[in-house]
């Protein structure tokens, strides 16, 4: 499956600024191979994803998958920040993508892609990451430009 190795069904955890001592150890704790975590002024979400950080895996995504648990994603890392484009062709859900520059600062949310739409969604300039996610959940957890994405590809824990 696409999504092996991802944590299935992680919750949005709820931290706000001035966060104690054990929800620092805990966003800590999630800084790993198979997890973004998001932070911004409305709290904290983790995501279980899958790393496409080659062109074949990239080129790959998420075409194919019927279906994709709720809190997972697929995280595309670039070598270097370059202007990037998606399509949904033969991508068979709804999607969100988050787009971030070298410091994992989101700098462009497209919410709401159409399945086997080969329109291309730019994602800007300097983009070395994009986040995938199902459709509906960067609106949900409240997710905008400015929110940080944290992953050791990022090299930001």
């Amino acid at each position: 499956m696409i999504l092996r190795g991802a944590l299935a069904g992680l919750l949005a955890l709820a931290c706000a600024t001035g966060a104690s001592a054990a929800a620092t150890a805990a966003a800590a704790a999630t800084c790993r191979e198979d997890a973004v975590t998001i932070s911004g002024d409305w709290g904290r979400a983790v995501f279980g994803v899958t790393v496409a950080d080659d062109a074949a895996e990239r080129a790959q995504g998420l075409m194919f998958v019927d279906s994709m648990p709720a809190m997972t994603g697929m995280l595309f890392v670039y070598d270097h920040p370059q202007r990037v484009a998606f399509w949904m062709r033969n991508t068979l859900i709804p999607l969100d993508m988050l787009f971030a520059g070298e410091d994992g600062v989101i700098s462009r949310v497209h919410e709401g892609a159409v399945p086997h739409d080969e329109t291309p969604i730019p994602g800007g300039d300097d983009v070395q990451f994009v986040l995938e996610i199902n459709g509906g959940m960067a609106a949900r957890l409240g997710i905008t430009p400015g929110d940080v994405m944290v992953h050791p590809a990022i090299g930001n824990c």
